[in-house]
């Protein structure tokens, strides 16, 4: 649908609820495209976030968004009492970028050369896959928060506030180890919240839990070193230690966790294990006080070292959230990892490590080595987020909901598929593992199931994709969906396990 600017230029601004990209997104990225088009030109008044979210028929939050991501990054300028402008200089000085249409990208790249080779890593790396991908609706993606109860309008306030005059310190060569005062908010939460043992010199901000357990792994071990690995386990863990040119060894995951006696006999050179003993991925396993307490016994006696990924501890619907591994570690054996990504908005890309006092000097100047500094763009209006109390507001909130939701989705199931699909309500977590029932498993195994659920519009994950080999036909197997709930509403939960079931049936109603 098209808008009008203040000079009579028509906008095709159009925003699609089915697709995966946020709507706030959408619209910055559709802004600044027409803006490096030259359909916008500079000094062009956009009409004003209320009245283009009516236009929108969004809210205005979504509009105030896209706003101050342009604005930070320099499309846009304001003007006291006169609106929202296109900057006269842009942030791009060379528009000479080829190919740029309204519907078009940044222009096209020359096909490689025939016979162009991946070095050996490059190939491996290639050949890992995703397992999950924000699909066009909300159910069910795992690890997808509720986006629509983020809020952005505290957010967007944050954001300005340190961004409408910004000290020195956070334009020009900031920390390699992140914003001091976010450093201080996180070590502040982790003690209070997850018992971690750590002061603000220990916290090194990084992109992501990927890019944590790359740091570490660059860090603590030598290529060709060995690393014990679950399975099944979450997938970015292998391309991040495939990176660092670790062999990785899958150990098996049973109702207590990762048994490290087993990882042991597998494979008694490894130095490095990496876990989610709190929530395990995928399985949601919480480990037992006894594994936890014998892998740390392992790693005093084997001079190893242990990756501890604690990537939705938050969101634990029976009691408090237990306490960290790290908390028990009396030799600085542990690197504790957190994410904002499954709390806040993926998009956001704001994650930390938590390194062994006598270590964290080394990983900062192991984090400018290998990557300067983190951005710093969002890191200011984070720490005010969580020092004012938004995030652990934002947190009761989620978690009230979600346990919500999620009884919503076992109920749904119980009712509506039972005889194709079992499922118990968890104690923690974003997502449950639907087991298959006999009758399905003699029909498809789970990524044929994947399959017809994303041909339906259903976005689910087979289990099997999992595991670092997965069961091949007339094994014995475990198939199962990973089905996140966190982002789909109540009265939305029973029409997508109908349209789930149908697309396993075969049925049409």
């Amino acid at each position: 649908m098209a808008r009008r600017v203040s000079d009579g230029t028509l906008l095709p601004l159009v925003l699609d609820r089915t697709d995966e990209t946020p709507l706030h997104r959408q619209l910055y990225d559709q802004l600044r495209l027409l803006i490096l088009s030259g359909r916008l030109g500079g000094g062009a008044r956009l009409p004003s976030s209320r009245t283009l979210a009516k236009e929108l028929g969004v809210s205005r939050n979504t509009v105030t968004g896209a706003f101050d991501q342009l604005f930070a990054e320099g499309y846009l300028e304001g003007r006291v009492g006169a609106g929202s402008f296109v900057s006269i200089e842009l942030p791009e000085d060379s528009l000479s970028i080829s190919g740029i249409s309204g519907s078009a990208g940044f222009g096209s790249t020359d096909a490689p050369a025939a016979g162009r080779r991946l070095s050996s890593r490059g190939e491996r790396l290639s050949t890992l896959r995703r397992l999950t991908r924000f699909a066009a609706t909300r159910a069910f993606t795992p690890g997808l928060p509720d986006l629509d109860g983020f809020p952005f309008d505290v957010w967007s306030r944050l954001m300005s506030r340190a961004w409408r005059r910004p000290p020195q310190s956070l334009l020009a060569s900031p920390e390699p180890a992140g914003y001091p005062p976010l450093r201080e908010a996180i070590a502040a939460y982790l003690r209070t919240v997850r018992a971690v043992r750590c002061d603000a010199e220990q916290i090194i901000i990084v992109s992501g839990a990927q890019q944590a357990i790359g740091l570490a792994a660059h860090v603590l071990m030598d290529e060709g070193d060995a690393a014990l690995i679950e399975e099944p386990g979450y997938s970015g863990i292998r391309g991040a230690l495939m990176g660092a040119g670790l062999e990785q060894i899958a150990v098996p995951v049973d109702e207590e966790g990762l048994d490290i006696d087993a990882g042991e006999a597998l494979a008694p050179h490894a130095k490095m294990v990496c876990v989610a003993p709190s929530h395990q991925y995928p399985l949601g396993i919480t480990m037992t006080l006894p594994r936890r307490l014998k892998l740390l016994e392992w790693a005093s006696r084997r001079d190893g070292w242990i990756l501890e990924d604690d990537y939705d501890s938050e969101y634990r619907y029976s009691g408090r959230p237990l306490s960290a591994l790290q908390g028990l570690d009396r030799e600085g054996r542990v690197v504790y990892i957190g994410t904002f990504s499954k709390v806040m908005f993926p998009s956001l890309r704001i994650g930390y490590l938590v390194a062994p006092p006598d270590l964290a000097e080394s990983f900062s100047y192991a984090r400018a080595a290998l990557d300067d500094h983190p951005s710093t763009v969002a890191q200011p209006a984070l720490s005010a987020f969580i020092e004012d109390g938004h995030f652990a507001t934002h947190v009761r909130r989620m978690r009230r909901l979600y346990a919500s939701r999620q009884k919503a989705l076992v109920a749904a199931i119980n009712k509506i598929m039972p005889d194709l699909l079992r499922v118990a309500e968890a104690e923690a977590g974003m997502h449950l593992v639907a087991r298959f029932t006999p009758e399905l498993s003699q029909r498809m195994n789970d990524k044929e199931a994947h399959r017809r659920a994303a041909e339906a519009g259903i976005s689910t994950t087979a289990l099997s994709g999992f595991y670092t080999v997965p069961p091949k036909d007339g094994e014995a197997r475990a198939d199962g969906l990973l089905l996140g709930y966190a982002a789909v509403p109540e009265e939305e939960v029973e029409t997508a396990i109908e349209q789930l079931r149908a697309s396993l049936t075969g049925a049409s109603e």
